[in-house]
């Protein structure tokens, strides 16, 4: 009987994608997310194109860390750990660097870094207790590369991903795999509610990655977490362009682990 899997940003987007695909595949599913609407609406939507599960609805704001820690613990006290955790909350208020308030800044870095950071954190001891699990981390293209427009939430997606980075080598003798995933533009509300902020040159810069839907972004992260790789991107361009980005990134890796492997042997 495989474990629960536990989403943040579970009640649309990409995270109610991921969570669709892993009940499908017979996990339990418990969601996280601000709104209890919508949180209910999810859980619905799953239990009806799976019925034979359970489903758990958790409204929390990531970025407040008492709140997300407490309802994580919550969570695994009535479900127990997850095999599956992804990080996929997170805003996106596009806007120019000399015209929007750091309080802007400021609320992005709460809810896509810290929100990601407070989840993983409170879930490691269960999970490796529970003899390890998979996380997911959902970052962007934006975390590759500076775009014009994205100085508040460009910059949460760089740190992001470098948390994964570390994170995939330091919980690893945990039993945990983190992969972080890279998505272009997704068919998504968060994408649509860019709309009203997002200047024309950012729309534009955008359009050259294409338009994903949230179920194939989805899936591209599922298949990258069963296969413990540690990073993935949507499409055959956006992938040269992490290569391109961090084509030193395996090799340094490789480096790290080798000198990890020497300093545990003493």
């Amino acid at each position: 009987m495989p474990g629960p899997a536990f989403v943040t940003g579970g009640s649309s987007g990409i995270g109610l994608a991921v969570a669709h695909q892993l009940a499908a595949q017979g996990h339990d599913i418990a969601l996280f997310a601000r709104d209890p609407d919508k949180l209910a609406s999810a859980r619905a939507a799953i239990l009806a194109q799976s019925p034979g599960i359970t489903v758990q609805g958790f409204p929390v704001d990531v970025s407040e860390r008492a709140d997300i820690t407490s309802a994580v613990k919550a969570a695994v006290q009535t479900m127990g750990p997850p095999d599956y955790a992804i990080a996929s909350a997170g805003i996106a208020e596009p806007g120019l660097f000399t015209e929007q308030p750091l309080t802007i800044h400021e609320r992005h870095m709460a809810v896509n870094y810290f929100g990601a950071l407070y989840f993983v954190h409170s879930l490691k001891d269960a999970m490796a207790a529970n003899g390890g699990g998979k996380v997911g981390l959902v970052s962007s293209v934006a975390a590759f590369f500076g775009i014009y427009g994205y100085s508040a939430y460009a910059p949460t997606k760089f740190a992001l991903s470098g948390l994964g980075q570390v994170l995939h080598l330091e919980l690893a003798d945990l039993g945990i795999s983190v992969t972080t995933i890279h998505p272009s533009d997704t068919d998504t509300p968060q994408l649509e509610a860019e709309k009203a902020t997002k200047p024309a040159a950012t729309a534009e810069i955008g359009d050259g990655g294409g338009l994903w839907q949230p179920e194939d972004v989805a899936a591209k992260l599922i298949k990258a977490m069963e296969s413990g790789r540690p990073s993935v991107a949507t499409g055959p361009a956006m992938t040269a362009l992490g290569v391109v980005s961090g084509f030193l990134a395996p090799a340094l890796r490789r480096h790290q682990r080798r000198i990890i492997r020497k300093h545990r042997s003493k």
